[in-house]
């Protein structure tokens, strides 16, 4: 059997590379800011559920009989939902309206065979920002621009954007960008890695 990922994320490559996953690695080629317009009113966790699932289906269809692991990540601050940032200022305007806010993380995934989804699964972390001030947005993104403008959030926790928080609450894969637990224990079910 084959499983592929449908992501070029960095970060999940280097999760499931830790694990001992064997996989390929496939960009699904979905327009995901059009695929949440047409969910407008749903939640962040159910918006990262479909866009998870679209991922996995829109590979499946071109992989037949492999099994396809579609991730997708959504920050929500005081309401609102966020995407990667555009740009460096786009970054700073994120970071400044982050600054002493709960972020809510919601990570999901999604398996996918022969264009059917056969399991999904999503979680959430709250990370508290603590209050930011200028000089430190303007230090940090000269220290992590542009590696942060693939991340949702606009950090690696895995790096210096551990600074931004005074307090984490969830797993530490679902902020890294997958629910990696949930993900191993499917992919035991569908055999791709060993029981």
């Amino acid at each position: 059997m084959t499983l592929v990922l449908a992501s070029n994320s960095e970060s999940r490559k280097a999760m499931l590379d830790a694990a001992g996953v064997v996989y390929e690695s496939q960009a699904a080629a979905i327009d995901e800011r059009a695929l949440e317009a047409g969910l407008a009113g749903a939640s962040a966790a159910d918006v990262a559920l479909a866009l998870a699932a679209a991922k996995a289906l829109a590979v499946s269809e071109a992989r037949p009989g492999a099994l396809v692991l579609g991730s997708d990540s959504l920050v929500e601050v005081a309401g609102r939902r966020f995407n990667k940032p555009a740009c460096r200022e786009d970054a700073a305007a994120h970071l400044r309206l982050f600054s002493g806010e709960a972020m809510h993380l919601h990570s999901a995934a999604a398996l996918a065979r022969d264009g059917l989804i056969v399991w999904q699964h999503g979680e959430a972390a709250m990370l508290r920002v603590r209050s930011l001030s200028d000089a430190f947005i303007a230090d940090y993104l000269a220290a992590e621009w542009p590696a942060v403008s693939a991340c949702v959030g606009v950090f690696r926790i895995e790096g210096p954007g551990v600074q931004l928080f005074d307090q984490i609450e969830g797993s530490h894969f679902t902020v890294l960008g997958m629910p990696l637990l949930a993900v191993l224990a499917a992919l035991r079910e569908h055999g791709e890695v060993p029981r």
